[in-house]
């Protein structure tokens, strides 16, 4: 790398330092201009171009992020007397540090916490050569990593690479507005692992923007595959009937275990009225431990739970007209749920069993098959009844077992959950306002990483995802971000990002984005580069008369 320190590439001194920041002075407002030499283009001293500060045994590489005039001189501005030869002004600049770099040997660096430049300091251009050899293999740390080719510097169009071990080891979240370019970054960090890895991807598409997604095995739930019931605890059920009052819920696990010892054939049927309550009891509880889970016949629940609506007298059951009364709402709740045609496709009640695979044993497939993207699409699952939050706690929470198993050990997979304001944060509310919170993700994040499995967030709603699950993100890509309490939940999740970084996020066009973790030395703002195979994200547009 040639002297970053040169003369031509000169630009002001240091005249304030902060452990956040430091100021500069520029002795004449035409060192703000960009400028050529030698065949290198220079940003000059613009707002978001890199600069060097020269040390006695350490230089340091700030991002210049304000540029203002002092009082006195801005009264007789103008554009013909700025750029006049003999102009006068002196513009200051506020520039954030990003790191520090060895003089003798600047490719050598190190982040800047505990080293500041002295005020005096010389403030140098910064040539793209040096910041190429920055962020060319941003984030490796080890030997024989591999690194994503995901786009260039939005400053000076430098080529950037990141380690995937860096982007995922701790966790990604990809956040920012609606049209601010998350979508194709998402399909693009998809298409890198790809290329790059062996490892395997298992994606929560919300919508079914990602069904063109290329040498994936696509599985729609309710038309490819149905989510087994039969894998539900009762508080499961009870979750998804919004029934958690203690009598009505006690009455829907008893009518639930029931029907699961009729489908065993320990019971004959779940009619209860005229049968003796010392032998039914006794038979029940015996049998009990044996159906936590397990399949039953979930049409016939409604009438289940009528026959649990049953006191004892003379030592046999009779009807209870009272029980029956105050479930009339779980009657109602589990008559609409179960007559909803596209809940009923989803639980595989409408097609034929044999004909579809669980979600389950789909995702055992992929794992023990040869594809490296398994897209569970949600597009034709109603968003009645919390179906899909509850089917998505569902198979994270089944991800979750399988590594705390170990089975994700050896070869890691990637949990990639589209729109996960959706699913994340959630509570399902009952009449009684009651609440049953679904937190697989969550756990996900908080603990799956020590297992091999990895989670990468994409929403445009940062401030509906729990502190706890963002702060946990070690890496964060974020496009254009508007809503100010969006902004302050990145910054409270964040440690790496500041204000200055934040105020880039409103003024972002369509594909940029801050890239920025805990294995990575310093912020970078990138232009994604289109992955080869775009997701369907276009805005409708209105027509014409």
């Amino acid at each position: 790398m040639k002297n970053p320190f040169s003369h031509n590439y000169f630009l002001g001194y240091v005249n304030e330092v902060t452990p956040q920041y430091i100021r500069i002075h520029f002795p004449s407002s035409h060192l703000l201009q960009s400028f050529y030499h030698e065949g290198y283009s220079l940003g000059g001293g613009h707002v978001g171009c890199f600069v060097v500060i020269e040390g006695e045994q350490y230089g340091f590489l700030a991002r210049i992020t304000e540029l203002a005039l002092p009082d006195s001189e801005r009264k007789s501005l103008t554009e013909k007397s700025i750029l006049e030869d003999e102009s006068t002004f002196h513009p200051s600049g506020k520039a954030e540090l990003l790191l520090s770099f060895d003089v003798y040997d600047p490719d050598k660096t190190e982040k800047t916490v505990g080293r500041y430049p002295h005020i005096g300091s010389k403030v140098y251009a910064c040539s793209n050569e040096q910041i190429g050899n920055y962020v060319r293999q941003f984030g490796g740390r080890f030997e024989e990593e591999l690194f994503a080719s995901l786009g260039k510097l939005a400053s000076n169009n430098v080529a950037c690479e990141v380690s995937l071990g860096s982007l995922f080891g701790r966790h990604c979240a990809v956040l920012g507005t609606t049209g601010g370019g998350k979508s194709w970054t998402m399909a693009k960090l998809m298409e890198q692992i790809q290329d790059k890895t062996s490892n395997k991807i298992i994606l929560i598409d919300a919508t079914g923007e990602y069904a063109s997604l290329s040498n994936a095995n696509h599985c729609i739930v309710g038309e490819d595959t149905y989510f087994s019931y039969s894998e539900l605890s009762n508080s499961d059920f009870c979750s998804l009937f919004r029934e958690h009052s203690p009598n009505t819920s006690t009455i829907l696990c008893e009518a639930i275990n029931t029907l699961r010892l009729v489908h065993r054939r320990v019971l004959n049927s779940g009619v209860k009225v005229g049968k003796n309550v010392a032998n039914l009891s006794s038979t029940i509880s015996q049998n009990l431990p044996s159906c936590v889970k397990g399949d039953f016949d979930l049409l016939s629940l409604a009438q289940q739970v009528r026959n649990e609506c049953v006191k004892e007298q003379s030592q046999n059951y009779v009807e209870d007209a009272f029980k029956l009364g105050y479930c009339a709402h779980l009657l109602a709740r589990i008559n609409l749920f179960l007559n909803n045609e596209a809940v009923k496709s989803a639980l595989g009640l409408k097609n034929n069993n044999d004909t579809l695979k669980s979600i389950v044993s789909t995702i055992k497939s992929f794992h023990e098959g040869k594809d490296s993207i398994l897209r569970i699409g949600f597009e034709k699952l109603s968003y009645d009844f919390a179906i899909r939050e509850v089917v998505v706690d569902f198979i994270a929470m089944q991800l979750l077992r399988y590594a705390r198993d170990g089975s994700f050990k050896k070869k890691p997979i990637l949990l990639f959950v589209d729109e996960a304001h959706q699913f994340l944060n959630k509570r399902i509310s009952a009449d009684d306002d009651t609440s049953f919170y679904l937190q697989g993700i969550e756990l996900i994040a908080k603990e799956a990483r020590k297992y091999g499995l990895f989670l990468c967030l994409s929403t445009q709603m940062p401030r509906d995802i729990p502190l706890g699950v963002l702060s946990q993100m070690g890496t964060f890509i974020v496009h254009r971000l508007i809503n100010e309490q969006d902004k302050k939940a990145v910054e409270s999740a964040a440690s790496s990002i500041n204000k200055s970084m934040l105020s880039f996020l409103p003024t972002m066009g369509a594909g940029e984005a801050l890239l920025m973790g805990v294995d990575f030395s310093m912020p970078l703002l990138l232009k994604i580069t289109p992955p080869v195979k775009t997701p369907r994200s276009e805005t409708p547009i209105l027509n014409k008369k």
